[in-house]
């Protein structure tokens, strides 16, 4: 695959895992089981072509070699672009100065601030990628499908990133976007009161962190959560069930970890390691998904139990066949698909009139 343009590489992708599971079988070969878990025969296909491409580990790459990677891989596996009312480049106050933006409309909304129009619900959306890698461009697909089957609009911010700016400039640039999205909700077509926070691995890091630090007169109206990275002082029994061979590594988390903190003390904060912090309670209420093979399932899982704990609503839904990064196959194959679904149906209620 690494010789085939990316145009190329991404049909072929699509075509493969649009056929049946059972004539997916005999290319994915037996079935992998692990943890009592059954590894979905798509992601099964989808880790084989990996594997066949022959990508170079992260530990072997600088920043801009990882950037580059992931990009090839987005546009291998996001397929077609989702069609919404209409998307438009919008300026954020990031901690440190402006930050770029996208700002994404739904159908049957309006697009010009100030119509009769009733302000809609918004969400502020943290792309993940380790603090390290991704942009706006790499989960374009996801906020598209957010906006689209929540009914939602979608506010994706490119917070800065490591090694350029290390912890807390993500964090900080976080919580400094929530705010301005609640301060512009006008602008942004949004009401004030209804507007959440999500993100994805380290992007679910920022949108936690932001769920307790924005706590108050104007909080976050749901955390949503997909396989968050929460806790960067500990290894849970997740990381060594499945440390290696499942998309994200335990190696790759090392590296993201040395990319992003200046130093190691830095992961007992609890705006970088959110799960050590000892007062959730005035958190927003959550929705977590986890993945079943994901070394970092433990994190979102044993967070969430956090919240209950602390008298917070917080809904987990694991997806045991499914792998870290799911969020961007959402046009590729089905099992990533229902699982946004899902996610896409909380936030549309939790953010309803």
């Amino acid at each position: 695959m690494a010789q085939i343009p990316i145009g190329t590489q991404g049909a072929l992708v699509r075509g493969l895992l649009a056929l049946p599971d059972p004539l997916l079988r005999p290319i994915a070969g037996r079935p992998v089981i692990l943890d009592g878990q059954r590894l979905h025969v798509e992601v099964q296909v989808a880790l084989r072509l990996l594997a066949l491409a022959g990508e170079e580990p992260l530990s072997g790459m600088d920043a801009g070699q990882a950037r580059a990677r992931v990009l090839l891989d987005a546009r291998t596996f996001q397929g077609p672009r989702i069609e919404v009312e209409s998307v438009r480049e919008v300026t954020v106050s990031g901690a440190d100065g402006p930050l770029r933006g996208r700002l994404y409309i739904p159908a049957g909304s309006t697009e010009q601030p100030g119509s009769a129009s009733t302000p809609g619900g918004l969400l502020v959306y943290f792309h993940g990628g380790g603090f390290v890698v991704c942009d706006l461009d790499t989960h374009d697909n996801v906020c598209r499908f957010l906006a689209l089957h929540a009914g939602v609009r979608v506010l994706s911010v490119d917070y800065r990133l490591a090694p350029e700016h290390r912890f807390p400039a993500a964090i900080d640039d976080a919580l400094a976007s929530f705010r301005f999205a609640v301060e512009h909700a006008e602008e942004l077509g949004a009401d004030p009161a209804r507007i959440a926070v999500g993100g994805d691995s380290a992007g679910g890091n920022l949108a936690a962190g932001v769920a307790r630090l924005a706590a108050g007169n104007r909080a976050p109206a749901l955390q949503l959560l997909f396989y968050p990275w929460l806790d960067l002082t500990t290894k849970r029994p997740s990381y060594r069930l499945f440390a290696n061979g499942f998309y994200l590594t335990e190696a790759d988390l090392d590296w993201y970890s040395r990319h992003y903190l200046a130093d190691e003390r830095d992961a007992l904060d609890p705006r970088c390691s959110p799960l050590l912090a000892e007062d959730l309670s005035s958190a927003a209420q959550a929705y977590i998904v986890t993945a079943g093979f994901d070394p970092l399932r433990d994190d979102g899982e044993d967070y969430a139990a956090a919240l209950r704990a602390a008298g917070v609503r917080a809904a987990l839904r694991r997806e045991p066949g499914l792998i870290h990064g799911f969020v961007n196959t959402v046009q590729v194959g089905h099992a990533a698909r229902e699982a946004m679904l899902e996610a896409a149906g909380a936030l549309r209620l939790a953010l309803a009139t």
